[in-house]
């Protein structure tokens, strides 16, 4: 029996942190890595090799580039996706994975987000769109299953 595919996304930052604190389970799956590229994660190439695939950096804040940004990382996603037909997408968010996963359920791939522990109260802007695409929606805080009623509360992942 082959293992499943599955591919863990998130950008760069406290949301890949949040998201390596997995790494424990990838030996138990054929996984992929997708992240954004910056010199802060490069090291990924060194523990995983071919397991990771980079993302175009680019952040909401660099207002009039970003538009374009996350449209190409759209295509790129497209190419992963295809490249690596995941049976499961696992997220933390942000940016650059909405596109990841709402590729990813059209193709009928299990979408797994995992809401940022930095939020207690309040929704994040990835989580309202993929709340309602998400197979299982996993939130850190007992806090947020008032605002996200069908989530599982899973605990700290740190």
């Amino acid at each position: 029996m082959s293992k499943k595919r599955i591919l863990f996304i998130a950008s760069t930052g406290g949301h890949l942190t949040e998201l390596m604190q997995l790494s424990d389970m990838f030996s138990q799956y054929d996984f992929h890595i997708v992240t954004e590229k910056t010199k802060s994660n490069m090291y990924l190439k060194d523990l995983f090799g071919k397991r990771v695939s980079y993302l175009i950096y680019g952040t909401k804040h660099s207002f009039l580039i970003y538009p374009f940004k996350l449209l190409m990382n759209c295509f790129i996603s497209l190419f992963y996706y295809l490249k690596y037909r995941p049976n499961y997408i696992i997220t933390t968010g942000v940016h650059t994975a909405g596109p990841m996963c709402c590729i990813g359920k059209i193709f009928g791939s299990k979408i797994i987000y995992i809401e940022t522990f930095a939020n207690m109260v309040t929704k994040t802007v990835t989580g309202k769109l993929l709340y309602p695409i998400s197979d299982l929606f996993v939130v850190q805080w007992e806090s947020m299953k008032k605002l996200y009623p069908d989530a599982v509360f899973g605990g700290w992942i740190f």
